[in-house]
């Protein structure tokens, strides 16, 4: 993992300097805010749902590189898929960052939010890399207050 952390840093810096899927979405079907009061982290996200499928994803807003990044790469990985594949998606990814910072991360299985294990190690951070996931998870169940993450 130590050996991966220059390697993830990267990953994250990229997304943060080239955030994907970030614009507006007029059509959007869903449309939630996302604040993290603690860092001033503030996205929207947009939905467009086509019955049980993510059609498209998108966000727009300002955060720290954490909360970037995470959002950007969430939004390839949940474009396509089930609500259930998401919501499956947002489980994972919430346990591998709120576990003990020494705990194995399946790698392989974590795919490309292996580049936020680090997280762990800075628990004021993992709000700032979740905060996209809750909005997403709010907005699959059809919530319309803004998520906070206090």
């Amino acid at each position: 993992m130590a050996g991966n952390r220059a390697l993830y840093e990267q990953v994250i810096l990229e997304h943060n300097k080239k955030p994907r899927n970030f614009r507006e979405m007029p059509d959007a079907t869903r449309k939630l805010e996302g604040f993290n009061p603690l860092c001033g982290d503030h996205f929207t996200l947009y939905l467009k749902l086509s019955g049980d499928v993510i059609d498209d994803v998108s966000f727009s807003g300002a955060g720290c590189a954490i909360s970037k990044s995470s959002a950007s790469v969430m939004t390839t990985l949940v474009k396509g898929k089930t609500v259930k594949e998401a919501e499956a998606l947002f489980a994972a990814f919430h346990k591998m960052v709120t576990s003990p910072p020494d705990a194995p991360v399946d790698e392989e299985k974590a795919g490309r939010l292996a580049v936020f294990a680090g997280v762990r190690e800075f628990p004021v951070r993992i709000k700032c890399a979740t905060l996209a996931w809750h909005t997403l998870l709010s907005a699959l169940d059809g919530k319309s207050d803004v998520v906070s993450t206090e």
